[in-house]
């Protein structure tokens, strides 16, 4: 998926915005969990930059060791400062260290992938991520990025977020596919009632068809942005009435218990 409307194009009206340093900070975003190596022109078409304007930034982020120029086949890997940055940004939130110990009891329990994840532009990443012993669970790793607006934990972060940021937001996604907009403009309203009526949202078929999940969000503090929790899995195994009859109060007494834990 292409991102959406550039950095400079976002902030060309503040004075203040170095659209250099921002635009070798889209080349970063760019690289994906699962991805090995991107080209330039791979970069290009994800930054939506000029070719020649990302060979400079991925040789000046190659100088500083932010990426490796793969000379083989000319692509670029993530090097081991933008690693450095990664690890340091995961060791500072205790709230995974908190979280994990009730993610994983929710995991065991249901079977399921249960993820904790925050908002980068149009996705959710995850930061924390508990299998249960059971197999045939969902393969996301930390690091895994999914859509906002499809997913069960993205749906719950919009359905926390003050109402401007998430009209803002949706805006973003409709400006990016007028043709899906008005599936994707539905499921987002329905994730808002439900998350009024049953205290979770849901995704049931719509992320990718075959997989179900339900998600709460929470403000961990600290200055942190919203975060959510997902539980989710194949449909098969993980069934809707299973989610909102047995998973979903324990996923609500989750995320109450790390609220609590993390105010003190």
């Amino acid at each position: 998926m292409l991102a959406t409307r550039t950095a400079h194009e976002a902030h060309k009206d503040d004075r203040h915005f170095v659209t250099a340093l921002a635009r070798g900070l889209e080349v970063l975003a760019c690289f994906r969990s699962g991805d090995k190596s991107l080209s330039n022109q791979e970069l290009a078409l994800r930054c939506r930059l000029p070719k020649s304007t990302v060979s400079r930034l991925t040789h000046t982020l190659t100088l500083l060791g932010y990426l490796i120029h793969l000379k083989e086949s000319g692509k670029y890997r993530l090097g081991t400062a933008s690693l450095a940055l990664g690890s340091a940004m995961l060791a500072r939130l205790d709230v995974r260290k908190i979280a994990r110990p009730v993610m994983q009891e929710l995991a065991d329990v249901s079977g399921a992938t249960v993820s904790l994840g925050t908002r980068d532009r149009l996705s959710m990443i995850y930061v924390e991520n508990c299998r249960g012993s059971v197999a045939l669970t969902l393969t996301l790793e930390v690091g895994s990025r999914i859509p906002v607006a499809t997913s069960a934990i993205g749906r719950a972060w919009l359905a926390a977020i003050p109402e401007h940021d998430r009209l803002s937001f949706m805006e973003q996604v409709r400006e990016l596919d007028h043709v899906a907009w008005p599936k994707t403009r539905r499921g987002i309203e329905k994730a808002l009632d439900d998350y009024h009526t049953l205290g979770v949202t849901t995704s049931f078929g719509d992320w990718q068809k075959d997989v179900n999940g339900i998600a709460r969000a929470f403000q961990p503090g600290g200055e942190l942005p919203i975060m959510a929790i997902n539980v989710g899995g194949p449909s098969f195994k993980l069934s809707k009435e299973f989610l909102l009859e047995e998973v979903r109060p324990r996923l609500i007494d989750v995320v109450t218990q790390l609220e609590i834990a993390l105010v003190h």
